[in-house]
């Protein structure tokens, strides 16, 4: 019989008719493996008519479970090929069972498609849920949790088990957090309004706070009607809180508030973030002392007694935070030994512990700290320690920011060196002193210049200024009174303010700053001797107005200068025409250096072995159309003062090069030129290179120019000058101690030094063939050159007995008004050609007598 003919399994109508009911699939194999059961159920599932699944082999199903041998029970669910090819989810059970001796298998098939894709979703869903940082929290109605994500259990400490059937305010609600906002929101969800957002503490398994963002949202089934609530909660401690103290404090530093306002609010925001805390930040200062800067929670009493106590071991927390460096935690207040002297005042306001943290600068030091107040016995939280962290830091960074501001501000208005105000701050110190200077009264000015202090630059170096400059502005201190102002103008200028000082009052107090200056300074174990010069102007009587007084006293500080030094001046009228003219002078001799107007004058130096020319000295004259005939002692002390003197000294070479050059090619023998350079000229090591330039530039070998010094050059910054002038005797050209005699010159020193010729100063010529003093001088310095092997000139010779004297010493050359004056280039030219023409007569002379003499011998033989 054909398997479709097969009889389908016998059994009552009524059972037929309810499987045939059932929405699963219900099939009978028999033991032959024939369908002999096939439902409607089936049919909608194998998609498989009953008339061609009836008598059919069983394998027409695709289930493998049926095809086993020896079949066996199966439940499992399964994709399930039907017969048009399409697949489904199907839970099969398989059941075998004995009826009449004939073995039967009754499968169960449902189709469970949508249950997977289910299934598949809400997993995937999971696994999003899992993955996101935010914690997610779903409740019924009542608030019952029905489901959270990975990320909460992290976050609060719950396990899934622990947390789903428990009320969700019961689970991270605490004392804090904020159920009044949560509660409205509800109650609007549950309205049919809109999802929201809290923001409020909420606490983990084990008591700690999190500050979270709650987004709160309800799902409704079709008829609207609330189902669930939904929250996904984000923990903001860091991201919001926290970053908002950063927020507060950047802002607050840029808006330049106060650090005293910077400080409460930093303490009123951590307050709102920590609301089971009062708030502290103390300063310490450099000396050790506490000073209230934020506490706006604290009594006004309670910061003020706090005021001024002095860190240590056992000063509360605070004080002795500040003293280790380290954080100091006192849970009780009335039995911390440390809390003693000071529980009584935080005790009254209910403050029962305190735990304090040091804020470090970048280089260690403690420069305040940070105090969180407890209403309670206890220690304080990891939120507390969050907050502190970062609180810790941002203070000490606005602390710092504005050390660092205030000390630009008093490098800005004090001198560096000396901690002195300086010249901007004195302008507005003097300004406060002219207005508060009631009627009747003055307010005198004094102006302070050391004498000569460039030459302690130049001998001993900067270093050395820079530490007499030190001890001078400790010596002045001393010097004036409590309400008297000392400040520093720069290099070695002071300004004295002396309020309330008429002008006996202020000529006291220099007279006495002149009688403290007289004792030696020590610089190490060298005394070092100085001196100044005072000006002194007075308000209202000379000026009215800051500059003019400024202006008046630096006047009368110059004539103090004038007047021999180490003295003082009180202004008066005429000094302000002499000011003028000075000032008017620098201005003019700036633009004689620029515009080239200065010249060379030549006086010629004359052997006194044969009166032949040994040389010429060059000589800087100024003509000023304004002017006139400006001397060289006005200008060249006012090239010094102004900075031009290197200039002036270089620009002498070249000229004086330049004019050499020339003569030679006019067949005028002048052997060598002198040119005065300053010892600043002698600093630069490229001199010796740049002289010969200007020889080869001007074709002059190296013994055509002679370079004369002062004994100042080598005495000062002696190694460095040394090392030019040798670098310079190396080239061939000459070097000549000018004014010898006049300084403090070591002759063991003298010895050693690459010179080649010594200028007796002119101050002694006056009376060398008077005076038995000057001549015993001029004498030695003759001796000195001549035991050296070097030549002597002597300066200023006006009169045929000084030449004559000066012969006899055997000095070696005569310069000097006897012979000639600094002449123009035109004027020694014709100087030097009847100079030559006398030489010749003279010459002539001595042969003709000669001559004659011959003669004369001649006869009487």
């Amino acid at each position: 019989m054909p398997a479709r003919h097969a009889p389908e399994t016998e059994m009552p109508d009524a059972l037929r008719a309810a499987l045939e009911c059932a929405d699963d699939g219900i099939v009978i194999v028999d033991g032959a493996r024939r369908i002999t059961h096939f439902n409607a159920g089936a049919e909608r599932i194998w998609k498989l008519a009953r008339a061609d699944a009836l008598g059919g082999d069983a394998a027409i199903l695709t289930l493998k479970c049926l095809q086993a041998d020896p079949v066996v029970d199966f439940r499992d669910e399964i994709s399930l090929v039907r017969r048009d090819g399409s697949r489904i989810k199907a839970m099969i059970a398989l059941s075998s069972v004995t009826i009449g001796g004939a073995s039967r298998h009754i499968v169960f098939a449902r189709d469970v498609t949508a249950d997977a894709e289910r299934r598949v979703r809400i997993g995937l869903l999971n696994a999003v849920s899992d993955q996101t940082n935010r914690a997610v929290l779903i409740t019924d109605v009542e608030q019952n949790i029905r489901y959270v994500n990975s990320s909460f259990t992290t976050l609060f400490g719950y396990t899934s088990a622990e947390a789903e059937g428990r009320r969700a305010a019961e689970l991270i609600a605490g004392c804090h957090t904020n159920r009044t906002a949560i509660a409205r929101l509800l109650k609007r969800l549950v309205a049919g309004g809109r999802r929201g957002e809290v923001e409020t503490l909420v606490y983990t398994k084990h008591g700690e706070e999190i500050w979270v963002c709650a987004r709160i949202d309800a799902f409704r089934d079709k008829k609207g009607r609330v189902k669930h609530i939904f929250a996904l909660l984000e923990d903001i401690t860091e991201s919001k809180q926290l970053r908002s103290l950063q927020q507060l404090i950047m802002g607050a530093l840029a808006d330049e508030v106060p650090i005293t306002e910077i400080a409460d609010r930093l303490c009123r925001r951590v307050e709102e973030i920590a609301p089971d805390v009062v708030c502290s930040l103390l300063h310490v200062d450099a000396a050790g002392l506490i000073h209230p800067l934020g506490g706006p929670s604290l009594p006004e009493d309670y910061s003020r007694a706090l005021d001024g106590i002095a860190i240590g071991p056992d000063v509360g927390s605070c004080g002795t935070a500040a003293f280790y460096g380290e954080p100091v935690l006192a849970e009780d207040l009335d039995t911390d030994s440390r809390w003693q002297p000071y529980k009584a005042m935080p005790l009254a306001i209910g403050l029962r512990a305190c735990w304090s943290t040091p804020v470090k600068a970048k280089d260690g030091r403690v420069i305040a700290t940070f105090a969180f107040y407890y209403r309670e016995r206890r220690a304080p939280s990891s939120w507390h320690r969050r907050i502190v962290d970062a609180c810790v830091n941002l203070g000490a960074f606005a602390i710092e920011r504005k050390e660092a501001r205030a000390e630009i501000a008093r490098l800005a208005y004090h001198d560096i060196l000396t901690g002195l105000p300086n010249r901007a701050q004195l302008r507005h110190l003097i300004t406060t002193a002219i207005d508060a200077c009631p009627t009747g009264s003055h307010v005198a000015l004094a102006f302070l210049d050391v004498d000569r202090f460039k030459d302690v630059n130049d001998t001993l170096g900067h270093a050395a200024g820079d530490e007499l400059l030190i001890q001078l502005a400790q010596r002045l201190r001393e010097q004036i009174g409590p309400q008297d102002m000392l400040g520093r103008l720069g290099g070695d200028e002071f300004v004295i303010l002396l309020p309330h000082r008429d002008a006996e009052g202020a000529e006291r107090v220099a007279s006495r700053i002149a009688e403290a200056l007289a004792a030696p300074f020590r610089l190490g174990s060298k005394p070092m001797a100085m001196s100044a010069s005072i000006g002194i102007s007075l308000y209202p009587d000379h000026a009215t107005d800051i500059d003019t007084l400024m202006q008046q006293a630096d006047a009368a500080m110059y004539m103090a200068k004038q007047a021999g030094r180490s003295t003082h001046r009180m202004f008066s009228a005429e000094m302000n025409g002499l000011a003028e003219q000075r000032l008017a002078m620098i201005a003019a001799l700036r633009r004689a250096v620029a515009e080239g107007v200065l010249t060379l004058s030549y006086q010629p130096q004359i052997r006194t072995s044969d009166g032949n020319v040994h040389g010429v000295e060059a000589l800087a004259r100024w003509h000023d159309a304004t002017l006139g005939e400006v001397s060289p002692a006005k200008f060249i002390p006012l090239a010094e003062e102004c900075g031009l003197i290197e200039q002036i000294g270089l620009w002498s070479v070249r000229e004086a090069c330049r004019q050499m050059a020339r003569w030679r090619r006019a067949g005028l023998n002048v052997p060598s030129v002198s040119v005065n350079l300053s010892p600043l000229n002698f600093r630069n090591v490229t001199l010796a290179a740049r002289l010969k330039d200007v020889l080869a530039e001007h074709a002059l070998p190296p013994d055509a120019l002679m370079l004369e010094i002062t004994e100042g050059t080598f005495m000062q910054d002696g190694a460095a000058a040394l090392e030019t002038m040798h670098a310079i005797r190396a080239i061939g050209i000459g070097l000549s101690v000018d004014d010898f005699g006049t300084g403090y010159s070591s002759l063991s020193r003298l010895a050693h030094l690459p010179i080649r010729e010594l200028k007796i100063d002119r101050s002694f010529m006056r009376d060398v063939d008077k005076d038995a003093g000057a001549l015993a001088i001029a004498t030695a310095v003759v001796r000195v050159g001549q035991g050296l092997g070097l030549t002597v000139v002597a300066e200023g010779v006006e009169t045929e007995g000084q030449r004559k004297m000066l012969a006899e010493l055997g000095c070696d050359v005569i310069q000097g008004f006897l012979y000639a004056p600094a002449l123009a280039p035109f004027a020694f030219e014709r100087w030097l050609i009847e100079h030559c023409a006398e030489q010749a007569r003279a010459m002539l002379g001595r042969l003709d007598v000669a001559a004659a003499g011959r003669d004369a011998v001649k006869r009487s033989a």
